[in-house]
């Protein structure tokens, strides 16, 4: 018996992706990615559960992947630090300690699971995130009221998709599962804030419609070569942005460079950082004022 939340592979697929049964329908079975940002059905004849021992090699591959990508923004960011610590002190001349205004993140996600996933990368990264779950389709109707509370300085929208060779060319947007809903948040986010640098926006899932997400406005987004994406991909690529100085521009091939899918995934436009700095900072004052955003991957 396959039910909703076992971890399943496809056999027609070779067992490529590790999936999680999301719905059950007669014969059909609703799938999204367990590590991935997929949507896809299938038959349950399709279907084959995973056993422990490939569960354990799948989840300690993947493991590595995060913890290797992770280190390299790691040192992408003690890098980004060392400039600043030399932009602030005047090029070693002076000893003024300065403090980091952090990015304020609006993160829409299609996928509860991933949206935590998420989160508790945020805050390893140190950065300040407000989570949302929201179903694709209804995203482009919430999202201008989120923008008026949470007033945001990056919008992540994201979930499942999938591209369809069946019904249509990949160019043709109604072959896809999300991508119109995705463009459509995307509109409706750019309608509040029309300027690329003033509002930052990473639009899109596995296999996404890119070119269609880059007109609606989005900076980065997915999938140029419509390839699957991994569910942490977005986070690297909101991190990269917020430790970079706003008088720097971020080059494309900079932010995607650190992430676990790559160019053929992951593509953009030049945007500038939006770091700032400032001084004094007075170090003993940290505990009272509570600042976690102090060098946080030091």
């Amino acid at each position: 018996m396959i039910n909703r939340g076992d971890l399943v592979t496809r056999t027609s697929y070779k067992h490529d992706v590790l999936f999680r049964v999301q719905d059950i329908q007669e014969n059909r079975v609703l799938l999204f990615g367990e590590e991935i940002r997929l949507e896809a059905d299938a038959p349950l004849s399709d279907l084959v559960k995973v056993k422990s021992d490939d569960l354990k090699r799948r989840k300690k591959e993947a493991k590595e992947k995060e913890d290797y990508s992770y280190r390299l923004f790691r040192q992408d960011y003690q890098l980004m630090r060392q400039k600043r610590d030399y932009e602030a002190s005047g090029g070693y001349q002076h000893q003024n300690a300065y403090f980091q205004l952090p990015s304020r993140v609006l993160h829409l996600d299609g996928d509860r699971l991933y949206l935590k996933k998420c989160i508790d990368l945020y805050q390893q990264l140190g950065l300040q995130v407000h989570g949302v779950h929201l179903n694709e389709k209804d995203m482009a109707h919430e999202i201008g009221d989120l923008i008026d509370k949470i007033n945001p300085d990056v919008v992540v929208i994201t979930g499942h998709d999938s591209y369809s060779k069946s019904k249509g060319s990949k160019h043709d947007l109604r072959a896809y599962r999300n991508s119109k809903y995705y463009a459509e948040a995307v509109r409706e986010a750019r309608r509040k804030v029309p300027h690329l640098d003033q509002l930052v926006i990473f639009a899109g899932a596995c296999q996404s419609h890119f070119e269609s997400l880059i007109r609606a406005g989005a900076n980065f987004a997915s999938s140029p070569s419509r390839i699957n994406i991994h569910a942490l991909d977005p986070v690297y690529i909101v991190a990269k942005i917020s430790y970079t100085s706003f008088m720097d521009k971020v080059n494309v091939w900079d932010v995607i460079r650190n992430t676990l899918t790559g160019e053929k995934g992951l593509g953009g436009v030049d945007t500038k950082g939006l770091m700032r700095t400032g001084m004094p900072y007075d170090s003993e004052d940290e505990e009272e004022q509570d600042n976690p955003f102090q060098h946080p991957l030091s």
